[in-house]
């Protein structure tokens, strides 16, 4: 009788264990897939936005800590729709090889710092992408005085770039694919390749198309490096946020594609006003006068009135940072509307 009695207290025993470790992975997991990523925002009285350290016409900070960009003014749409107030938001300056880990430790609560949408991203750190906001492409710079017409000029070039990027495997990629070689010069970071390019160590420098252009800026004579034709990858760029975060991944995912309706419907910030009194049926879909597509989202019906009259549509947002009011210039080609000749599309607000 002991024994059995023994037995039993050690089954009931381990059985304890086993349900209390249970209980704790549970908890771990509603913890670190707790979708209430906008209640907890509220609460700070703030969206906590991961950006660049400093890339102009997408993320970048002036001598008074006031923040510009492409990337900063879709974090202030994101704020203008929750609290009506885009600036009601904290930049967190992150590098490339940190981005995506301190998102996973809630760091921020989202992501937009000139990030390309790939699987392994998704797949590896837990993530989701919420829509293209960004079509880029990788290409090359280099000085005019080396007079390079085409990529595939470059054999045997030394070539500097970011370590640990989806830019360093195309580039491996395209030279192999092209039989050519070339001396890899590799930096963990953007400000360290940049001087390394800006004085002599490299023949070449390669990230996305729009960094180029960004980069380009920041050297001593501009006019004198070219940035070639080609463009040898796909380089989706998107807004990331934590996966089994649903609330947030639609707010977010959302917010996207309000500035890119506005422009389709020709809302934009200057005639907003005249918009929320149409009685255009997507019109008023839009703005919230029909419709609880808000209240979806836990928002106000306004939430995407509110996200243009602060922010503007996609289109205005485009060329103040990168476009033709910016320094940058930046042509929009695939980033045009579709209906313009681009591939920018997004979803009805219905």
């Amino acid at each position: 009788m002991a024994r059995f009695i023994g037995r039993n207290f050690t089954t009931g025993l381990l059985i304890g264990i086993i349900i209390a470790i249970g209980v704790g992975i549970a908890a771990y997991a509603y913890e670190r897939y707790d979708t209430k990523t906008l209640n907890r925002t509220v609460r700070r009285d703030a969206v906590y936005c991961g950006v660049n350290t400093g890339l102009p016409g997408f993320s970048a900070q002036d001598d008074k800590g006031n923040w510009t960009g492409f990337d900063v003014d879709f974090c202030r749409a994101i704020a203008a729709a929750i609290f009506d107030d885009p600036k009601k938001v904290k930049f967190v300056p992150l590098d490339a090889k940190e981005r995506f880990e301190e998102l996973g430790k809630r760091k921020i609560d989202v992501l937009a710092r000139n990030s390309s949408w790939t699987m392994s991203r998704e797949t590896e750190y837990y993530l989701q992408f919420a829509g293209v906001s960004y079509y880029d492409g990788q290409g090359f710079m280099t000085p005019r005085s080396g007079n390079k017409q085409s990529a595939l000029e470059l054999d045997g070039s030394k070539v500097c770039v970011q370590d640990e990027t989806t830019t360093k495997l195309n580039l491996a990629d395209y030279f192999r694919a092209n039989n050519m070689k070339y001396e890899e010069k590799k930096f963990g970071n953007i400000d360290d390749m940049f001087k390394a390019y800006a004085t002599g160590q490299c023949d070449v420098l390669t990230s996305d198309v729009s960094q180029l252009y960004a980069l380009r800026l920041k050297l001593e004579k501009p006019n004198e490096h070219d940035i070639l034709a080609d463009v040898i990858s796909k380089e989706p760029l998107a807004p990331v946020v934590r996966q089994k975060d649903d609330d947030w991944y639609l707010l977010v995912k959302w917010t996207l594609f309000a500035l890119i309706n506005a422009e389709e419907l020709g809302i934009n910030s200057k005639n907003i006003d005249e918009a929320m009194k149409s009685k255009k049926p997507d019109v008023m879909r839009f703005v919230g006068a029909e419709g609880d597509y808000g209240e979806w989202l836990g928002l106000e019906k306004n939430w995407a009135a509110r996200i243009i009259r602060h922010v503007g549509n996609y289109g205005e947002i485009y060329e103040r940072n990168v476009g033709s009011g910016s320094k940058l210039g930046i042509p929009r080609g695939l980033n045009q509307l579709w209906s313009n000749g681009g591939i920018l599309y997004a979803p009805p607000i219905r």
